[in-house]
């Protein structure tokens, strides 16, 4: 179960204010269809995590534990640092096409997703715990608990929402995470 919490919060965490968040917002403002845009956020959010927690696990299973605690610790301010920095999702970047809102959902976000912090994060949780499905399902549901709200809340968060304040209290919590792990003090977390 710590896999499961310890995902969760941090990809809950790590979603605000990033663009896939803002993607769901603009998804929203766009189409005003939150069902499929939530099913879509889900099924495309399932996808990229496996895949990340598949990576993660495998360098888990061959690199060294100082090594990697090395690489977590990293990683981890690397993600902090990169928090800081407003995702922006253009409107022109998004392919309507014939495909329903259901279908474009689950296409902008794994691709939104695909080197993102969360799906990176995902990756090093998934490195340091063996129940990879606990992770991807603790990040599933981080993702989903920051996404939903910013799908129904729709046009309206675009200008009101502090996505900066967000931002910056996530990078305060991913610096405390990286500097726990390089000091030695998150042995028993990661």
């Amino acid at each position: 179960m710590e896999a499961f919490f310890v995902s969760l919060v941090a990809i809950f965490i790590g979603e605000m204010g990033d663009k896939t968040q803002l993607l769901a917002l603009l998804l929203a403002a766009r189409f005003k269809r939150p069902v499929p845009i939530v099913l879509g956020i889900l099924v495309a959010t399932v996808s990229n995590h496996i895949l990340a927690a598949l990576v993660g696990h495998w360098v888990a299973t061959h690199i060294s534990a100082e090594l990697l605690r090395w690489i977590l610790g990293l990683s981890f301010l690397a993600i902090a640092a990169w928090t800081l920095t407003p995702d922006q999702v253009g409107e022109n970047r998004i392919n309507y096409g014939r495909f329903g809102v259901f279908a474009i959902t689950v296409c902008t976000f794994f691709l939104a997703e695909v080197g993102d912090k969360t799906q990176i994060a995902t990756m090093a949780i998934a490195a340091r715990y063996d129940n990879i499905y606990m992770v991807v399902a603790g990040s599933t549901l981080g993702m989903m608990l920051a996404d939903i709200p910013a799908v129904f809340l729709g046009k309206t968060a675009t200008v009101k929402f502090p996505f900066k304040w967000l931002r910056w209290g996530a990078a305060f919590i991913f610096s405390a995470l990286g500097c726990a792990v390089l000091g030695g003090f998150g042995s028993g977390l990661f």
